[in-house]
């Protein structure tokens, strides 16, 4: 049985650069099937389709993350390729099909390497945590190689 969610954020990183995608409208679906494959389909602005075709073109694949379902929830990292693009009036579907990563999904322990590595410490790494973790600024959610 397949479990479809719905698509707050998309973010595609390359290297340690995150670039927002803003959604006109988003899906996401667990296909729950023995290669844990999972599918995602975003309708974005032309403006933003440019990575999309030329991942399309080469077979690419993006690392990408995701929110789903609430704001609040933590970035989702996913390994992924474009498998369809469709223009729909003045926007495009972009239907992608990959794998969630998960060796690295704890936002906390993101954030709190994150801030330790700009050389917080004390009472300020605990304020600065607080804060962040309700924030949530844009971090890379996965460990991943391009």
């Amino acid at each position: 049985m397949m479990k479809t969610f719905k698509l707050i954020s998309f973010q595609i990183i390359e290297g340690e650069t995150i670039h927002d995608v803003p959604l006109k409208d988003g899906l996401i679906i667990n296909r729950e099937d023995a290669d844990k494959r999972w599918l995602i389909e975003t309708f974005v602005k032309q403006e933003y389709i440019t990575v999309f075709e030329e991942a399309f073109k080469t077979g690419k694949e993006l690392f990408i993350q995701v929110v789903i379902t609430r704001p609040e929830n933590d970035p989702a990292p996913f390994r992924a390729k474009v498998v369809k693009l469709k223009k729909i009036n003045e926007s495009y579907s972009v239907l992608l099909e990959g794998y969630i990563n998960r060796s690295r999904n704890d936002y906390a322990e993101l954030l709190l390497t994150h801030l330790l590595d700009k050389g917080i410490t004390g009472e300020q790494l605990l304020e600065a945590f607080k804060t962040n973790m309700v924030t949530k600024p844009k971090l890379p959610a996965a460990n991943h190689k391009e």
